[in-house]
């Protein structure tokens, strides 16, 4: 299968829209099935400097571009926190375990790394998404907690596993 990575730009929209609303995607994100193109469409024109995204395309054999993922890095504002972000991804159901996500992590990662210089990137998954936390792990993030009732899903509360992965640049830890 082939697709590429690129970041958001305008009209994305629609796509990313779809993906959220996927019955088999939008269960383990913090979607709804009723959300609104125009919530994302709002979303997109107003990404500001700490707010970085990427989308996963295929393109069809017109060679018009369908979405087929998206991850998005969100470097926290708080001056006190500015060496964190928050993570977030998501894979078209037809196309999860083909590669998509890894190469979404790595385009976050790439950037988390070598141009933001972060030291701790952070995300929550849902404790029975096994897929999710095997490919966080195989991307060095480590399991921290669990959050009880943290979230709604399929008409009840559920508990999410907290990961990070942390990236030291040769700096101490003096927090033990």
């Amino acid at each position: 299968m082939d697709f590429f990575i690129r970041p958001v730009q305008a009209g994305d929209g629609k796509g990313i829209n779809e993906l959220r609303r996927m019955p088999g995607v939008f269960e383990n994100i913090l979607g709804i099935p009723s959300e609104r193109i125009d919530y994302n469409e709002k979303y997109l024109a107003n990404l500001d400097q700490n707010t970085h995204e990427f989308v996963a395309v295929s393109k069809n054999e017109a060679g018009e571009e369908k979405i087929i993922g998206v991850a998005g890095l969100t470097v926290y504002a708080n001056h006190r926190l500015r060496h964190s972000a928050g993570l977030g991804i998501m894979v078209h159901k037809d196309y999860q375990n083909q590669g998509v996500g890894s190469e979404l992590l790595k385009a976050l990662l790439d950037l988390a790394d070598n141009w933001l210089m972060l030291v701790r990137v952070e995300l929550t998954v849902f404790t029975d998404n096994e897929r999710a936390i095997h490919l966080y792990e195989k991307f060095g993030f480590e399991k921290e907690g669990v959050k009880r009732l943290a979230a709604i899903r399929n008409g009840k509360y559920d508990d999410v596993l907290m990961m990070a992965r942390l990236k030291t640049y040769g700096i101490s830890n003096t927090a033990n």
